[in-house]
């Protein structure tokens, strides 16, 4: 219960390791922290921590869920890319930014849930979500990024509201459905 940080790499490549207990002292979950923990099948993230890191869970193929809590503000970079198992996620409302290529590649994501609280959904950060079906962008999205959701094939439907003021290039590319 002394751990305040989780560092960067801390966990890096760490292929045997399927579950993991993180203590309610830790705020930070650095940079690759899990990166390529490829048999990590869920986490539960403490209320104490504010920040996911970059490249946090990058490549956890075999995780299927996550609870992220209502402390997390900032979902990094890369955070979750090339998770091929994970189905849904609830971002909760203290979360105002999701960073470029947040959700990259993450075959099995059906549902996402957008809070009121984002303003900001970078650069590529749904694309290549083959499996993710419609989705509901929040009144307080202004800006949609470049690829935000390019070759999202399922994409059947999508809300977009008056307060997005951006919507990069190619957003919505190749999304056939």
């Amino acid at each position: 219960n002394s751990v305040t940080t989780i560092g960067e790499e801390a966990f890096y490549n760490c292929n045997s390791l399927t579950s993991i207990t993180i203590p309610n002292s830790v705020t930070t979950i650095g940079s690759k922290a899990f990166y390529d923990c490829y048999s990590l099948t869920s986490i539960t993230i403490p209320n104490s921590a504010t920040a996911i890191g970059d490249d946090a869970f990058r490549n956890c193929d075999s995780l299927t869920s996550i609870t992220i809590p209502n402390s997390v503000t900032t979902i990094g970079e890369y955070a979750f890319y090339d998770c091929d198992s994970l189905t849904s996620i609830t971002i909760p409302n203290s979360v105002t930014t999701i960073r470029e290529y947040a959700f990259y590649d993450c075959d099995s994501l059906t549902s996402i849930t957008i809070p009121n609280s984002v303003t900001t959904i970078g650069e590529y950060a749904f694309s290549n979500c083959k499996s993710l079906t419609n989705i509901t962008i929040p009144n307080s999205v202004t800006t949609i990024g470049e690829y935000a959701f390019i070759h999202c094939e399922s994409l059947k439907s999508i809300t977009i509201p008056n307060s997005v003021t951006t919507i990069g290039d190619s957003a919505f590319c190749d999304c056939d459905s």
